[in-house]
């Protein structure tokens, strides 16, 4: 009897993290775009969905059961955050404000086959130069890394855009041209 309810409260558990992570990945798919997966995913993860709630439902006189479901549930949110991370769907756009012209960072990143945009700018401390970086979430990290070595002090903010079009930067980055 023991056994059994160890199994159940495993399986509720298990169940739940599979669909939570499902439901999570399904919605980052939902908002960037890809609708036809996000369909598909959806599917699987009503599937499961039914299965797990079918599993605590008829067993609601088990403490131990809605507990699974419940840590299954906030794990499953945390897994599909990894999942996520680890697809890195979609693009970002990085500002950087930069104090050293003589730094030649635009030069470097286009060497890395990044996209940048310059211009003047100027700040509370003095002149400036601002860069406009586009690159794929899978190279998020290694952007700033490339940025963060050649001037440690520069000023980062990224941002998701939600529409690209145009540019020569966008047509090299769909290509596969950042040097990896």
């Amino acid at each position: 009897m023991l056994h059994n309810s160890i199994v159940m409260v495993l399986i509720i558990f298990v169940v739940n993290i599979i669909y939570v992570s499902f439901s999570t990945t399904r919605m980052i798919l939902t908002l960037k775009g890809y609708r036809y997966i996000a369909a598909f995913v959806s599917m699987v993860e009503i599937i499961v969905y039914i299965i797990g709630l079918g599993l605590v439902l008829d067993n609601l006189n088990k403490i131990q059961n809605i507990i699974a479901y419940a840590a299954g549930y906030g794990i499953g949110v945390m897994v599909g955050m990894k999942i996520e991370e680890k697809l890195a769907l979609g693009y970002i756009t990085v500002n950087v404000i930069t104090t050293g012209a003589n730094l030649d960072l635009a030069k470097k990143l286009r060497e890395s086959g990044y996209g940048v945009t310059t211009w003047d700018a100027h700040g509370l401390e003095g002149d400036r130069i601002a860069l406009q970086v586009l690159t794929p979430r899978k190279y998020e990290l290694k952007l700033y890394q490339a940025i963060k070595t050649i001037d440690p002090k520069a000023f980062i903010i990224a941002y998701e855009p939600k529409t690209i079009y145009g540019g020569f930067w966008v047509k090299a980055v769909k290509k596969g041209k950042l040097n990896k």
